[in-house]
């Protein structure tokens, strides 16, 4: 099956999303600002309808279309707390939830996530990773120490453009530590007692974990 070919059909059925999401989605795209995938999107919303949760916490904003997508898919209820730690887009994240009414919903933290994390106890219902994917296993203990039972843990990238599936000897040298850790990233999430994992080939890759 051709990767390629299936992404385009997927997304040619989507309904989209509401308008001032498609124009900072637009705006990120346009500004070569990591986002999410079309059809992550579609998932992402999915598993929010399904978990229905009231606590999410984002490790990675960019500038705050996820975040709002989740705000945008969850209840009035629900509140959001993201991490970002590139000061150059942490204002425009703050503006876009201003601008979009969810100042009041979602929480931006700024810095670095792997000691920010260390500083939460609220325990949450869905944790989003969209972050530097070398530190996704730093992350773990705390992402875990954070999960409800029966919270969901989400993994965004973890295929690294299909890198982490070759030898560690054919990934070019520069790349090497962060396939090597993302592979004990998986590794970790699939043989962890407290979780159980399923990683699906969408977009450039997701692991689904769910706490037990």
């Amino acid at each position: 099956m051709d990767d390629l070919r299936t992404a385009v059909f997927i997304n040619s059925m989507d309904k989209g999303n509401e308008p001032f999401l498609e124009e900072v989605y637009k705006e990120a795209v346009s500004s070569f600002v990591p986002v999410i995938r079309r059809e992550t999107q579609s998932f992402l919303k999915t598993v929010i309808k399904i978990k229905r949760p009231s606590r999410i916490l984002e490790v990675g904003t960019a500038i705050g279309f996820s975040a709002m997508l989740m705000a945008q898919n969850s209840g009035n209820d629900c509140r959001i707390t993201t991490i970002e730690n590139y000061a150059k887009r942490i204002p425009i994240a703050r503006e876009n939830f201003r601008k979009y009414g969810f100042a009041d919903r979602i929480e931006l933290l700024e810095g670095d996530a792997a000691e920010l994390l260390k500083t939460l106890y609220e325990p949450f219902d869905l944790i989003f990773m969209d972050a530097a994917k070398g530190q996704y296993i730093s992350f773990l203990p705390d992402v875990k120490r954070l999960m409800k039972k029966g919270g969901i843990l989400i993994s965004d990238n973890v295929m690294q453009g299909g890198d982490v599936l070759e030898s560690h000897y054919i990934v070019e040298r520069r790349d090497r530590t962060i396939h090597k850790r993302m592979r004990e990233y998986l590794y970790a999430l699939k043989h962890d007692e407290q979780l159980e994992t399923s990683i699906i080939p969408l977009g450039d890759g997701v692991a689904l974990s769910v706490k037990l």
